[in-house]
């Protein structure tokens, strides 16, 4: 377990992230990170199945260009500005936007 007695400062950046991702794949609610968590995980599995998916949605999921572009336009641009905006500065909504309003 690298996150307790395990670790080492040789680990590699690589070795760190593969065993997070262990981790993830496996969870462990016998020995947890968040008691609270594995707490849901072992009483009512599908409530943290529910709230697991919630939270991937809100906050682990990019978002997608058709959403950028809504967003952008719900500021009052037309589709092929904001598109073109977004295009050129790589999908950044903020450098986007501050162009189309003559930032940039």
């Amino acid at each position: 377990d690298i996150l307790k007695d395990q670790w080492s400062p040789a680990l590699t950046i690589k070795t760190a992230l593969l065993s997070l991702l262990a981790l993830m794949c496996s969870p462990e609610p016998g020995d947890p990170q968040d008691a609270e968590v594995a707490k849901m995980y072992m009483g009512n599995r599908e409530e943290f199945d529910r709230t697991a998916k919630f939270w991937t949605e809100s906050y682990a999921k990019p978002s997608s260009k058709e959403d950028a572009i809504s967003r952008v336009c719900e500021m009052g641009f037309d589709r092929e500005s904001a598109r073109n905006a977004l295009e050129k500065h790589s999908w950044n909504e903020s450098a986007a936007v501050n162009a189309l309003l003559g930032g940039a």
